[in-house]
């Protein structure tokens, strides 16, 4: 009975050894993906710096907000399928050929495979999956960070210390 409450978003659950835990609700958790999704949409037209001070701001409130919760799996998964979103918009921003061969090449890659991976055909989502390792090793984790993309398992283990 207690796992079916919601209350102000939080949910609870019943651990092996009879405990009640706080987790975020099912619903909450969706409303955050929708919320993630409506910043990071691909049409939007805004500049990056923009964007990561949107979704550092949005990041920042929810976790402080439900900080007591258990939830560090879901806030990984969150992470990986938000920094995917990221690196969709800019290979959506860099459009053409020579501009994908350009940046690729100022983020490292060499040019043969800048050159490879810039005429590709596949979609946006196809390229930024973690299967595709065209953007996961131009567009890395710290180099996000360095932008000002911040993660938030990793806001959350800073103020849960």
């Amino acid at each position: 009975y207690i796992t079916k409450i919601k209350f102000l978003g939080f949910g609870f659950y019943i651990e092996k050894s009879d405990n009640v835990r706080v987790t975020v609700h099912k619903k909450t958790k969706e409303k955050m993906k929708k919320r993630i999704r409506e910043i990071t949409k691909r049409n939007r037209p805004i500049s990056s710096i923009q964007l990561s001070y949107e979704l550092e701001l949005f990041i920042r409130g929810w976790v402080n907000y439900y900080k007591i919760a258990d939830m560090k799996k879901f806030l990984k998964e969150t992470d990986e399928w938000s920094r995917r979103r990221i690196r969709m918009i800019y290979w959506k921003r860099w459009k053409r050929i020579r501009t994908r061969y350009r940046n690729l090449q100022k983020l490292g890659i060499n040019k043969p495979k800048a050159w490879e991976w810039a005429n590709t055909r596949k979609s946006y989502w196809r390229i930024s999956i973690s299967n595709s390792f065209i953007l996961t090793r131009a567009l890395t984790n710290d180099r996000l960070k360095s932008w000002g993309f911040i993660s938030a398992l990793d806001y959350y283990n800073s103020i849960n210390l």
